[in-house]
């Protein structure tokens, strides 16, 4: 079995879904990887990863509400060293997900035809964030 890792910087510019599904798909080519698994940690605390909906941007606004209703920015926490988006932030990231698997098939990823790879940011300023890319195979 034959391993790849790449540490990806993805800049985001606030609070927003950002597709990194085609710069996974690179890493994945780059590897040589015939069929695997594709593993994705985010090394953050305050944004997540998910698969999602790549056709209709609906789904991801959708989505940003739903979360925001859930949890609020305007709650009363302890924790806000950063801003009143500091708490909310984590408490939204350990509702997601840091981590995702994806399998590999001819040098693929192998994912549905509407899902996309994405980097959920929960602040509101920008960030650089840091993904680990395991590719193993």
């Amino acid at each position: 079995m034959s391993h790849y890792q790449k540490l990806l910087r993805i800049s985001t510019t606030g609070k927003s879904f950002y597709n990194i599904t085609a710069k996974i798909e690179s890493i994945v080519a780059e590897s040589g990887v015939d069929i695997g698994l594709c593993t994705l940690f985010l090394r953050h605390t305050s944004a997540s990863l998910v698969i999602q909906e790549n056709a209709d941007p609906d789904v991801l606004v959708d989505l940003a509400d739903f979360m925001a209703k859930l949890v609020p920015e305007s709650g009363k926490y302890i924790h806000d060293a950063e801003g009143p988006d500091d708490m909310p932030a984590h408490i939204r990231t350990a509702l997601t997900h840091t981590s995702e698997h994806i399998p590999i098939n001819r040098g693929h990823l192998v994912l549905g035809t509407w899902q996309g790879i994405y980097i959920w940011e929960h602040r509101q300023r920008s960030h650089s964030r840091e993904l680990v890319v395991h590719i193993s195979g």
